[in-house]
């Protein structure tokens, strides 16, 4: 009885780590540099997106894209986590899956934010302009 109450444990805890990482990798469209990149490649995109999202909890992938750089085809994840300024970029290995860099960049969804232009004082005849 023992055994069998550590059994169920253990399926319920492997069950909510699969169902976790199922949620956490959602589909994502990769777009290719050059038609046919994703068949050369030998991690498919699903596993390359997840290896991504991996690296940085609680993200989600904004865009993905498979491209040569360096010599080496990589998969290139852009990965933006609610509530923090910028986004990740991850490169994984298209070949051997391992991730290969992970950089925090501006992002440019923020910067189109724009500000409302500042109303410039009355002039000495009365007039108020726009700057």
């Amino acid at each position: 009885m023992h055994i069998r109450m550590h059994r169920i444990s253990l399926m319920v805890i492997v069950g909510m780590i699969v169902s976790t990482t199922a949620i956490r990798a959602q589909p994502v469209t990769i777009k290719e540099e050059k038609a046919g990149m994703l068949k050369l490649a030998k991690v498919s995109a699903q596993v390359a997106t997840a290896t991504a999202l991996a690296k940085v909890p609680g993200g989600a992938v904004r865009s993905g894209e498979i491209e040569k750089e360096g010599g080496k085809t990589i998969y290139t994840f852009i990965i933006k986590v609610a509530g923090k300024r910028g986004v990740e970029e991850v490169n994984v290995d298209a070949m051997t899956g391992a991730v290969v860099a992970v950089e925090h960049e501006a992002d440019p969804e923020e910067a189109k934010v724009t500000k409302p232009k500042a109303k410039v004082p009355p002039s000495p005849t009365g007039a108020a302009s726009d700057v």
